[in-house]
Formats: structure tokens, sequence, C-alpha cells
């Protein structure tokens, strides 16, 4: 078998040295923020340390709704899978970094260097998916991972995606991803990237193309959800 794709394109792999880099920081207890900058010029900042914590404000809700064998996409450090196996789940996570997998295996999470695109276990009989920390935005085409999520689930599974605010605007495409700098600003050139931002209000259309429907919505400490399942 040959070894699965990564989600940015070779001549892109800045983009995940810089956050290897900023989760190596995190986990050393210094900042590890991060700016993405998409064409239009708009900057969302992110810090590794959320990441990296047991829990983040807003999760409770997410993992409640993961009744059964759960598969966590772009997991990161493990956090969330790590919570879900401390609550009796069986939860796999994935991630195209290898620190991330290897930070998310020192918690005790399961984890492997995958690619969603790529060959998963489990292919069709995962009863919930995850997308949280703006995952959807994973390829920069948010129909086209909607679609292979719906592929990976079972005929009765859940994708449970965490979406930006109603009223911020959508968007696709390629974007830039900078180190944060002690001041206002970025450090260097920023490292090519392709991303997307989906605001709320603007998934039950792009979900009804990939052939899935909103089951329900909600909102806790500030971060916005959806469980969707196929239409």
């Amino acid at each position: 078998m040959t070894a699965p794709a990564l989600v940015c394109p070779p001549a892109e792999l800045g983009a995940l040295d810089l956050y290897d880099q900023a989760l190596i920081r995190a986990a050393a207890g210094a900042a590890g923020q991060l700016v993405l900058r998409d064409a239009t010029g708009r900057e969302t900042r992110v810090d590794a340390v959320d990441w990296c914590r047991d829990h983040r404000p807003g999760d409770t809700g997410l993992l409640d709704r993961c009744s059964g064998a759960t598969l966590d996409v772009g997991c990161g450090p493990g956090r969330l899978t790590g919570a879900l196996l401390l609550r009796g789940r069986a939860a796999l996570g994935v991630d195209v970094s290898a620190v991330a997998v290897r930070m998310a295996r020192a918690r005790g999470a399961s984890a492997l260097r995958r690619d969603v695109f790529a060959p998963l276990p489990g292919h069709g009989r995962w009863q919930h998916l995850l997308l949280a920390d703006g995952n959807l935005g994973i390829g920069g085409d948010p129909v086209a991972l909607l679609r292979r999520c719906r592929e990976l689930i079972a005929r009765r599974g859940q994708v449970h995606a965490e979406v930006e605010p109603p009223g911020t605007g959508s968007w696709a495409g390629v974007a830039t991803l900078h180190a944060a700098s002690l001041g206002s600003g970025t450090d260097g050139v920023g490292a090519p990237l392709r991303w997307a931002r989906v605001a709320a209000d603007d998934l039950e259309s792009l979900a009804r193309t990939a052939g899935l429907r909103i089951r329900a919505a909600w909102n806790e400490e500030g971060r916005w959800f959806a469980t969707l399942t196929a239409a």
C-alpha cells in the first residue's frame, strides 16, 4: 500500500511545519499562536495551547453526542479522542501531522497519521465523526470533505461539525498560514494552505450538496456546532 497523501501538496509542506512547531511550543508551555490569512485579507488567530489542553470550553456538548465508535478527523494532539476514551467510548484520531499523532498517543489516545481522503479503518461503519476546531476547512473544499465523511459513517451515522458563527461569512481557497509574532503582526512569509471557513448559516446548502442534512445545531461557550446525517 502506498503512503497516504497529505492534505497539502508537497509544495505546501511549510504549513505543516508551522503547525508542528506550534504544537511543540504549546506542549512546552509556551504560546503556539498561528494566523490564517485568506485571500480577502481576513485573519483568523488560533493558539495551539487550546488544542493541547485536556478540555476546551464548548467540548462537553460535542462529546456528549458521541455515544458510539467515533472517528476524530484532524485530531491534533488528541484532546477529544482522549476524552472519549476516558468516557469508555471507542475512538480513533487521524491527523496528517506526525507530531500531533505522537502527542495524541502520549496521552493514551489511539491515533494514526493519515489523510482523511486516504484509506481509513472502519470505512462506512463509524457511528460518529468529528470535525472540530475548524477542521471543516480541511482541504479547502467543504463539500468534498462532507461527501468523504458521508462515505466513512454508517447508514445511521452522524457527523458533528464545528462551524463559524452565523453572519461571519464563508470562504474557501488558498490561504496562508503564519506564525504569530510577539507583537500584533506575523513572522515571515506565509506558507500556502488550502482551507475553508464555513459559517453556520451557510452549512445547510453545503450539506445538501454533499448528500447530508442538518439534524441539530447548538452553540456552547461561544462555539457553534451542527450534527449532520445522511439525507
